[in-house]
């Protein structure tokens, strides 16, 4: 293990039974308050943008907002908020996606992405990869390319990498940690 996974491992805490008996949450809020385990995350996430080729950063409602946001400024690249249905004023494009029990939407602003943009996804954590297939499709509906999906933890036991890994197309999947 590497001395940036040992960091940010350490600063992950595990929550037993949330939100529903049985499940172990990952949280990520004691990584968030540590300004050292923050800002290596941050430059671990603007090395592969920079890597990827991004000309953009997406973050994925909620917590990919957090993560996303201050890679695309590290990284000195534009910032694009991936929503939840119904979230964004004007004109936007959305993509339908399978829950486990159920469907949902996300949706980004339809003048935020081009062609020529090449779109590095960023989130917290990679579970199905129902979320992430989605903004893959939304983002290749505006007529962007997809640079890579770059993530905090993958959790390897469900089959999010199998899922995305077609999709992405031969763009990289990049998992700082895998659980």
């Amino acid at each position: 293990m590497t001395d940036i996974q040992e960091l940010l491992l350490s600063r992950i805490r595990d929550v037993a039974d949330y939100p529903e008996p049985g499940v172990m949450f990952k949280d990520i809020t004691p990584l968030l308050a540590d300004p050292a385990a923050f800002t290596a995350l941050t430059d671990a996430f603007a090395e592969i943008a920079t890597r990827t080729g991004a000309t953009k950063v997406v973050g994925l409602e909620a917590r990919g907002f957090i993560l996303g946001a201050p890679v695309a400024l590290r990284a000195g690249l534009g910032f694009i908020p991936v929503r939840k249905a119904g979230k964004l004023p004007g004109a936007t494009l959305s993509q339908a996606y399978d829950l486990e029990y159920g469907s949902a939407e996300i949706e980004v602003h339809a003048e935020d992405l081009a062609a020529g943009d090449r779109v590095l996804i960023v989130d917290d954590v990679l579970a199905t990869g129902g979320t992430a297939e989605a903004s893959i499709q939304l983002i290749q509906r505006a007529g962007a390319r997809v640079a890579g999906v770059a993530v905090l933890m993958e959790l390897g036991f469900l089959p999010g990498r199998r899922r995305l890994e077609a999709a992405l197309d031969g763009a990289p999947l990049e998992s700082l940690l895998t659980v």
